[in-house]
C-alpha cells in the first residue's frame, strides 16, 4: 500500500502534460526490436506470473485440509471477484508505475537504474522527500511479502515433481526438503548481487522467462478447465473460454517474435 501510494504521489506531485500522457496511453508508441519486445513479454510475464498457479493452488489446498467444503456458485463467484479485483487494482498499479518512469525519471535525465536504492535516490529530489520515504517503505513492505511467496511457490513446484513432503503447514521435520529448498533460493537471491547481476537485471530477466513459460501454463489451464471428467459441470464458459484463448494467443505470439529476435539478433 506505500508504495502504490508513493508512486501516485510521485505521478501527480511532479508537473505533468496530461494531453501527452493521454495520447501516449491509447496511442503507444511501438518498435519491433528485441529489447521493446523483451519489456512486453516482461511486462506480459508478472501479469499472468506463472509462480501464482503453483502458490495460490498449494496454499489453497492446504488451508482446506481437514475441512468440510462444498464448492457452490457462491464461493465460486466470492473466488472470481476477488481475482478481478486483484486484477484490477495491479493492473492500475503498473500503470502508474510506467508512468512515474517515464514522465518524473526519464524525462528528470535518469535512464539507467540498477539497484531500488538509486531508484528511490532518483525519486528524491524530483518529486520531494516524502516520495523517497514512501517509495523505500513500499520496497521494503512489497520485499516482505515476495520473498515468502517466491521462495514457497519455486519449493512447491520442486517437491511436487519428486513427490516430496511439502507444504507450511507442516513443521521441519515433516518436511525437510520442501524449507531447505526455501533456504537455498533465499541465499541464491540474496548472493545475485555479488555476482554482478543487480536486482533489476534479475527482476527483468525473470519476467521475461515468466512470460516465455505462462503460455505453456495457460495451454495446461484452459485444457484442464475445460475438461468435464475434471471439472464436471464447472467447465470454462464462452467468455471465459474467449479471454483465455485471447491472453493464450497474445502471450505466445509476444514470446515467439522475442525468441525470433534474439535469435536473428536484430
Amino acid at each position: 500500500m506505500h508504495c502504490n501510494v508513493g508512486i501516485f504521489y510521485c505521478s501527480f506531485l511532479y508537473k505533468q502534460d496530461f494531453k501527452e500522457i493521454l495520447k501516449a496511453t491509447f496511442i503507444p508508441t511501438i518498435k519491433f526490436d528485441k529489447d521493446f519486445v523483451a519489456i512486453i513479454v516482461g511486462i506480459l510475464g508478472t501479469t499472468i506470473s506463472p509462480y501464482l498457479f503453483f502458490w495460490q493452488a498449494s496454499v489453497e489446498v492446504e488451508e482446506m485440509k481437514g475441512k468440510h467444503v462444498i464448492v457452490n456458485k457462491k464461493l465460486i463467484n466470492e473466488m472470481n471477484q476477488d481475482v478481478d479485483f486483484g486484477m484490477t487494482v495491479s493492473g492500475f498499479v503498473m500503470y502508474f508505475i510506467i508512468l512515474t518512469t517515464g514522465t518524473v525519471l526519464f524525462k528528470g535525465g535518469v535512464h539507467q537504474i540498477d539497484t531500488v536504492e538509486q531508484a528511490a535516490m532518483a525519486l528524491k529530489p524530483l518529486a520531494g522527500n516524502l516520495a523517497y520515504f514512501l517509495f523505500a517503505i513500499g520496497v521494503i513492505g512489497t520485499g516482505l511479502i515476495a520473498i515468502p511467496v517466491l521462495s514457497g511457490s519455486i519449493s512447491y513446484i520442486i517437491t511436487e515433481t519428486f513427490g516430496w513432503e511439502q507444504g507450511l503447514d507442516k513443521k521441519f521435520h515433516e518436511a525437510k526438503a520442501f524449507y531447505v529448498i526455501i533456504g537455498i533460493s533465499l541465499i541464491l537471491g540474496l548472493s545475485l548481487n555479488y555476482i554482478g547481476i543487480t536486482p533489476i537485471q534479475s527482476l527483468i530477466y525473470t519476467a521475461i522467462l515468466y512470460g516465455l513459460t505462462a503460455p505453456v501454463l495457460i495451454g495446461i489451464i484452459l485444457h484442464i478447465s475445460n475438461n468435464k471428467n475434471i471439472m464436471g459441470e464447472n467447465v470454462n464458459g464462452i467468455t471465459t473460454n474467449i479471454l483465455g484463448f485471447a491472453a493464450l494467443i497474445i502471450m505466445t505470439v509476444a514470446a515467439v517474435a522475442l525468441i525470433y529476435l534474439q535469435l536473428t539478433d536484430n
